[in-house]
C-alpha cells in the first residue's frame, strides 16, 4: 500500500471502522461488508485479508475474555456459560472442522462461483425469515449438518462462510449469547487460516496494523453501544436488523459475483 495516495489511506481507514462497527454490533459480517469497498480502493485480496484475520482474532479475543469475566462474576451467568453458549460451540465445531481443514488446504477444488452463488441464495431465504421477525427453525440435524460442513468449507477457502454458519447459530444460540459465541467460533476458525497465511508465507501487513487497528476500534466501540441497544430493543428488532444484514450481505456477494 506504499503508493496510494492520502484519500485512498482515509478511505481505508473509514472501511476498517466500518468494519468494527459491523463485526462488533451483530458479530459477523465484519470482513464480507467491507472487502468489497477495500477492493475498490485497491484491487489485491491478499494485501487486506491478513490485517482483517488479526483484527478479528484480536477482537474476538477481547470479547471472549469478557464474556468468561462477565460469567465468572455472575452465578447464573456462570450456570448457562455467560455470554457464550459452549455446548452448542463444541457440538457446531466438530461438524466444521473438517471440512474447514479440506477448505484451507484445498484438497477439494469446488467452482468459485456456482459456490458463492448457492451459498448467497441460501443466505437470502434465511435473511428474508429474520427481517420478516420469523426465524427459520431448523428441527433436521441433517440440515444443520450439512449447512454447517458448507459454511466450515467455504471459510476455509474464503470469507463467504461466515453467513451461512450465523443463520445456523441463530436458531439455535439465545439472542444474548449469539454474538460472543460466534467470536469464540471466528477466533479458532481465523486461527486455522492465520497458520495457512503464514505456511504460504503471505504478507501479514504488521506496519499497517499500526494505524488500521486504531481505526477498527474505533468501530468497536460504536459497535458495542449499537449491540447494547438491540438486544434491549427485544428479539423483533434484533432479528430484523440481524435479516436485514444479511440480505445486504448476500445482494453484495451475487452482484460480485455477477461481475
Amino acid at each position: 500500500m506504499a503508493e496510494l495516495e492520502w484519500y485512498q489511506y482515509a478511505l481505508i481507514g473509514l472501511i476498517f471502522a466500518w468494519s468494527g462497527f459491523v463485526r462488533t454490533s451483530l458479530g459477523f459480517g465484519g470482513a464480507v461488508l467491507a472487502l468489497p469497498f477495500l477492493l475498490l480502493v485497491l484491487d489485491e485480496p491478499l494485501v487486506f485479508l491478513p490485517i482483517v484475520a488479526i483484527h478479528l482474532l484480536i477482537f474476538s479475543s477481547w470479547i471472549a475474555w469478557r464474556g468468561h469475566r462477565q460469567a465468572r462474576a455472575d452465578d447464573a451467568g456462570a450456570r448457562d456459560g455467560g455470554n457464550i453458549d459452549w455446548a452448542y460451540l463444541f457440538r457446531a465445531l466438530k461438524i466444521m472442522i473438517v471440512p474447514k481443514l479440506i477448505g484451507v488446504v484445498g484438497l477439494l477444488t469446488l467452482p468459485g462461483n456456482i459456490m458463492s452463488i448457492i451459498i448467497f441464495v441460501i443466505v437470502l431465504v434465511y435473511g428474508t425469515s429474520y427481517l420478516l421477525n420469523r426465524p427459520f427453525r431448523s428441527q433436521n440435524k441433517a440440515v444443520d449438518c450439512v449447512l454447517l460442513g458448507l459454511g466450515g468449507y467455504v471459510s476455509g477457502t474464503s470469507l463467504i462462510g461466515a453467513p451461512l454458519i450465523v443463520s445456523v447459530f441463530a436458531s439455535h444460540v439465545a439472542k444474548h449469547q449469539l454474538r460472543d459465541t460466534l467470536f469464540v467460533l471466528w477466533f479458532i476458525l481465523v486461527a486455522i487460516k492465520m497458520v495457512s497465511f503464514v505456511i504460504a508465507g503471505v504478507d501479514l501487513q504488521l506496519i499497517h496494523q499500526l494505524w488500521l487497528l486504531p481505526c477498527a476500534l474505533a468501530g468497536h466501540l460504536l459497535g458495542e453501544r449499537a449491540h447494547r441497544y438491540m438486544l434491549s430493543a427485544g428479539s423483533g428488532v434484533f432479528f430484523r436488523v440481524l435479516g436485514g444484514v444479511l440480505i445486504l450481505v448476500s445482494v453484495i456477494g451475487l452482484i460480485s459475483g455477477a461481475g
